[in-house]
């Protein structure tokens, strides 16, 4: 039969203890018994420490410290890792210039020591040189000249150009005194001669020449440029292109940009440092 207790609370759930059963001692619920049991073991695991796994984290002073030391380490260690890659990738990349006796030796070298012992010999030395000489002597010619020649008659201006060597270079410088940049374009060509000793530089007057008074007045200075009897360069009013203040160098890169004058650059430096050699003997 129900109590009042039961139709308060409704039907007896699982584990629910009334307080008449808890005073029974004895006859109480052994099931109740468990439920009681259980409830400090749970609370026990609830308030039980967290189990250490074998590292901690310093979040004060000195844990900020070692961390900031650990990061500048590690800063540190790729820098100096990026910087030995970029080395190694200019060495990579590196173009070195050599010639190509040089390349020969090397590789006579590596395959065959007395080749290179032959390459390194002064007498093969003084032979590559002297066929060089004789190749460029035969491509110019051997006639030198070293000196401004002035050309006072128009018959000494034809002979100058037409009994040369067809591989002479003419140039003619058509000047007059009262002009500046006649002077010193004369000037220049003396320097130059004396450089390019295989070119005949000439100079004449204007009114030896025979030109106009409107020439002297709007041509000057000229230069007139003839090879094997034919024209091949003619620059009025130079002025134009070079100013009236130039210096020898000047003229001589613009003699070479038009063609008319070799670059000494590409001599070969085998020649280039005997003539050097000699030059200072």
């Amino acid at each position: 039969m129900a109590t009042l207790e039961d139709k308060i609370l409704g039907e007896k759930l699982h584990n629910y203890c009334s307080s008449s059963e808890e005073s029974g001692g004895e006859n109480s619920d052994p099931e109740c018994d468990g439920a009681k049991q259980a409830e400090p073991t749970e609370s026990s695991e609830a308030s039980a420490p967290n189990k250490w796994e074998g590292t901690s984290t310093n979040t004060g002073p000195k844990g900020v410290i070692k961390d900031f030391k650990d990061y500048k380490q590690l800063e540190s260690e790729k820098r100096r890792n990026e910087e030995r890659q970029m080395i190694e990738l200019a060495k990579k990349f590196t173009m070195t210039v050599k010639t190509t006796l040089e390349e020969e030796r090397e590789k006579a070298a590596l395959e065959d020591p007395e080749l290179a012992e032959l390459l390194n010999d002064d007498f093969l030395l003084q032979y590559q040189k002297k066929r060089m000489q004789e190749m460029l002597a035969q491509t110019n010619h051997n006639v030198k000249f070293g000196n401004l020649v002035t050309l006072r008659t128009g018959q000494e201006f034809l002979d100058s150009i037409d009994k040369e060597h067809k591989s002479v270079t003419v140039i003619v410088h058509i000047y007059e005194d009262s002009i500046e940049a006649c002077r010193a374009l004369n000037a220049c060509l003396q320097d130059l001669c004396k450089v390019y000793e295989n070119v005949k530089f000439c100079r004449m007057a204007s009114t030896c020449a025979g030109v106009s008074r409107e020439f002297k007045k709007e041509g000057l200075p000229a230069l007139l440029v003839y090879k094997d009897g034919n024209l091949v360069g003619n620059f009025v009013r130079l002025t134009d292109d070079l100013g009236n203040d130039f210096s020898v160098e000047e003229v001589q890169v613009y003699l070479v940009e038009h063609g008319l004058l070799e670059d000494k650059s590409c001599m070969p430096a085998l020649i280039r440092n005997a003539a050097e050699s000699s030059d200072s003997d």
